[in-house]
Formats: structure tokens, C-alpha cells, sequence
């Protein structure tokens, strides 16, 4: 297995669903679990080189 780049997680982290972000903040256990596996998928995905298909769902922000 080949080292993974700590910006490049960072990267990752940080372009995952905001959703998700929040979600695993939450009190509520169910949330939590809901919101880490989004980010485990988001994370397994960009790291798969898998083609970047954007998201219609979620907004663009200006930052």
C-alpha cells in the first residue's frame, strides 16, 4: 500500500459533503455514523483515482 499524502487527505476531507462535515459533530449517534461513512466513501473514492463526477446536488460557495 502506498503512503497516503497528508494534504492530499486534507484536500479530501475538506471538498467532502459539508453535510457530512457537520454531521459527524452531532450528538446523535445515528448522524455521526451516517456522516463518517459519507466521508470514508468520499475519501475511498478520490483515493481510487476514481473520475471526479461533480455532485449536481450540492452547491457551489463561493469562498
Amino acid at each position: 500500500m502506498e503512503r497516503i499524502d497528508p494534504r492530499e487527505l486534507c484536500e479530501i476531507i475538506l471538498t467532502a459533503p459539508a453535510w457530512a462535515r457537520v454531521a459527524i459533530t452531532m450528538p446523535d449517534e445515528e448522524m455521526r455514523e451516517k456522516g463518517a461513512t459519507e466521508l470514508a466513501l468520499t475519501i475511498c473514492e478520490r483515493l481510487s483515482d476514481f473520475p471526479a463526477v461533480p455532485d449536481h446536488n450540492q452547491l457551489r460557495l463561493p469562498l
